[in-house]
Order: structure tokens, then C-alpha cells, then sequence
């Protein structure tokens, strides 16, 4: 049994990868680094915390995970700031969300303080690994998932809990084009929408490559029951100005309570730009994409952070954003949480946690 604050155990790699790593031309989520957390829980209790070498996993054909789907995710990056020093950005804000996650899942709690010197020492241990480029920066995956050699559909009594690291650059490598999605769903009222768990993401890649052969990057998707209402954009929350308001669509239980969403909302108040978070309605975005008025469009995720949207299609009609270079809000917010992540501006909110 574990308890909060015992020892994690440490095995470390005998041989890096990392000498022969270019971390200038890294691809996102290809490369990862060393070593990674796993803890495994059973007869009520996580046990065996340790850090061992990156290494693939063996599992029974009957792992229930395979079969039902039950496991969850979370994703988060930590950056190095001009002085050489690491900080993890809101990592308590993905802790939460994982246990939010964890517990719509039927899924065990993970002790926070456990969770938090998890990443800590992990990516203390993994530390150069972080590109050292002004776009560089080490994503964070932690995931669970059901570990019983079973075939039933239950709940598992049986979980395994990792956590393993990849250095990053860009995610998007230009604005991109969207579609609004009107015949198939993302989630729906009562489903796992608000909870991060793979379902979710498996049910989004058909009609996604749908989007995708048609010339889009992503879609937007809209709600389960009307396809009335503006939902998220992709795998990221979705922004909009309309007029001088920054809009975002209010999260109900279908759409990912976003960290990075929170943050921008956070630092957008605090400049005073005008901030709505509501239902947004597929009407209301196409009258203003028709009319002007809808000056910038963005997603607002771990993985891009602010990904500016060019275009969104709705049914027969394409509509051409103004250009990234005129755009005010996204470039003013995106660089202020740049510059807080990297150390350059305050933490005014405290959102930094450094890595010793």
C-alpha cells in the first residue's frame, strides 16, 4: 500500500536517447523522452510508484481496457524560462480534471500530492529533453486505464497509471480551416463529454477524416440534440470576437473544461477586454461571419495553445477570416500567457510550478 508522501522508486536508463536526438526537428507526439512514472492499483490501493526506463507495454489480449474503453488521459507541458529554470504550467488544474474524469469513469482517485511529485520528479529527470527554441517546450501525458484480464462489461477492480513525456515544438504550423459540423456528434446531455476518456476522441475521427478529405483541419462541432449550438473546435475550446466581445461557448457537460481556456478567460478580464462565456449559437456565428463582424476565430488548447482559425465552412459556404496579422486579441492574449509560461512577464495568478 502507498501512501501520500512515501518514496518514489527510481530506476534510471542505462542508455539515453537523448545524445541522438535532434530536438530542433522533433515532430509532435513522436518522440519521447526517457523515462516515465507507473503506479498500479489493486485491492483498493495504488502501490509500486516508480520511475523506470520509456519502455512498451505488455498486456493480455483480454485487458479490459481493449475490449470497453475505460481509461482517461490528461495533457500538460512544462517550459523553460530565459534563466535555465523548468516550471510546469497549472499542473493542479489537470489533477483535478483527471480525478473529475476518474470518477465518471468509475475509475480509482489518485492522491494529489502523489500525483503532483509524480511530475515533479519525472520531469526533473527528464529535464533536457525540453527544446530549448522559443516554440519548445515537454508535453505531459498521464493516463489510466483498466488493467483486468477479463471479458465483461464491468468496471475493472484493476488500474495501471502512467505518465510519460515528449519534447515538442508548434502543433499547428498555420491558421487553419474548419468546418461546422450539423449531422454527426461529439457528445451529447449525460454522456462523458466534460470527462477527458478516449471514447470521446474515437467517436470524432470518422466524421473528423470526413472534414479532413474535404480540405479541412478540424471541425466545430455543435450539440448532440439541435446542432444548434456552438460547441468546441477539434480537440480544443473554441473563441470568438464578435464585434469588440471575446465569446466562448459555456461549458454544460459536453465540453472539456479547458485549462488553457480558463487562462485565456482569466488574463482577457484582467486586460478588460470585453468576455462573454455563454451558449453560442450556429446562427449567431454565421450572421456574423456574413455581416463582418466576426473579427477573429481561435482554439485554445494544451497541445497549440492558440491555434488561429483562417476559414469556417457552413454547409455550401466558406468564409475567409481577416488575417492573422490584424488580429488583436488572440496575438495580445496568446502572448501574454507565452510570456508568462517562459518566464518573461509575472505570474501574477500564480499559475507556474517550478520543477527543483
Amino acid at each position: 500500500m502507498i501512501t501520500t508522501g512515501q518514496k518514489i522508486a527510481i530506476e534510471e536508463t542505462k542508455h539515453s536517447r537523448l545524445p541522438g536526438t535532434d530536438l530542433a526537428n522533433v515532430k509532435f507526439g513522436r518522440t519521447f523522452s526517457d523515462h516515465m512514472f507507473v503506479m498500479d492499483f489493486a485491492d483498493g490501493e495504488w502501490r509500486e510508484p516508480r520511475i523506470v526506463p520509456y519502455a512498451d507495454l505488455q498486456m493480455s489480449p483480454a485487458c479490459l481496457v481493449l475490449h470497453y474503453a475505460q481509461t482517461i488521459f490528461e495533457g500538460l507541458k512544462a517550459y523553460r524560462s530565459a534563466d535555465g529554470s523548468v516550471n510546469l504550467f497549472r499542473p493542479q488544474a489537470n489533477i483535478a480534471r483527471m480525478n473529475k474524469s476518474a470518477h465518471r469513469m468509475c475509475m480509482p482517485h489518485i492522491p494529489e500530492e502523489l500525483f503532483m511529485d509524480a511530475l515533479l520528479q519525472l520531469v526533473g529527470k527528464d529535464r533536457g529533453w525540453i527544446p530549448g527554441d522559443e516554440e519548445g517546450a515537454l508535453y505531459i501525458r498521464p493516463f489510466m486505464y483498466a488493467a483486468d484480464e477479463f471479458i465483461g462489461v464491468r468496471t475493472a477492480e484493476t488500474y495501471r497509471f502512467i505518465i510519460f513525456t515528449c519534447p515538442v515544438r508548434g502543433y499547428y504550423t498555420e491558421a487553419v480551416k474548419v468546418k461546422i459540423e450539423t449531422h454527426y456528434s461529439r457528445a451529447f446531455p449525460g454522456g462523458t463529454g466534460e470527462a477527458k476518456c478516449g471514447g470521446n476522441y474515437a467517436a470524432s475521427l470518422y466524421p473528423a477524416k470526413l472534414a479532413h478529405d474535404k480540405g479541412y483541419h478540424q471541425l466545430v462541432w455543435t450539440d448532440g440534440m439541435e446542432h444548434k449550438y456552438i460547441e468546441e473546435s477539434g480537440t480544443m475550446n473554441i473563441f470568438l470576437r464578435i464585434g469588440d466581445t471575446l465569446v466562448t461557448p459555456d461549458t454544460d457537460g459536453t465540453i472539456l473544461h479547458g485549462v488553457t481556456r480558463d487562462s485565456i478567460i482569466q488574463l482577457a478580464r484582467r486586460e478588460g477586454i470585453p468576455t462573454e462565456v455563454r451558449r453560442v449559437t450556429v446562427e449567431e456565428v454565421v450572421n456574423a461571419l456574413r455581416n463582418g463582424t466576426l473579427k477573429e476565430a481561435f482554439g485554445a488548447g494544451t497541445a497549440a495553445t492558440i491555434a488561429h482559425i483562417r476559414s469556417i465552412a457552413h454547409e455550401d459556404r466558406e468564409f475567409e477570416l481577416p488575417s492573422v496579422e490584424d488580429r488583436e486579441y488572440a496575438t495580445k492574449l496568446g502572448g501574454m500567457l507565452d510570456d508568462i509560461r517562459r518566464g518573461r512577464a509575472a505570474d501574477t495568478f500564480g499559475w507556474m510550478v517550478p520543477v527543483r
